[in-house]
């Protein structure tokens, strides 16, 4: 992999992200905002329509020198993607299970100290969700 490879898609990447800057540091107006996010979004439409004109006609910008094509059958996608569809969804289900518990933990602490163990515990069992389903996820990878 050469230098080249690699600093022309972080420059693509910075050249996307600066219309934002100002705009998640507050520093810029709502006029200003929507200007910039209208330039990020046309920018980021364009680079993928640039990615699918160069793909599709069949340039050597996408070949890899040396480098063996990827195959694989219809069972290892489908097992890529049902791994990563366990760990994606334990992760948003984890998600919404804290963001239920974490407020009544906090209620319940600020009423009584004692309850924090308690309380401590349904907060725990919201992220153990999570876990289980990357559990899963590495067990569909190493059967693929």
């Amino acid at each position: 992999m050469t230098v080249l490879e690699i600093l022309v898609p972080l420059y693509i990447v910075v050249l996307l992200s600066l219309p934002l800057v100002k705009v998640f540091t507050g520093k810029a107006s709502v006029k200003q905002a929507k200007t910039r996010l209208a330039l990020h979004i046309s920018g980021f439409a364009g680079a993928v329509l640039l990615t699918l004109a160069l793909a599709m006609s069949g340039s050597s910008v996408f070949a890899a020198s040396g480098v063996a094509s990827i195959t694989g059958t219809i069972a290892q996608g489908l097992g890529f993607l049902a791994a990563s569809l366990s760990t994606g969804f334990s992760a948003l289900g984890a998600g919404i299970a804290v963001a239920a518990a974490a407020p009544a933990a906090i209620g319940a602490f600020s009423e009584n100290e004692k309850n924090f163990g308690k309380s401590l515990i349904f907060v725990a069992l919201g992220e153990g969700v999570a876990i289980y389903g990357l559990l899963i996820s590495i067990l569909i990878i190493n059967k693929i």
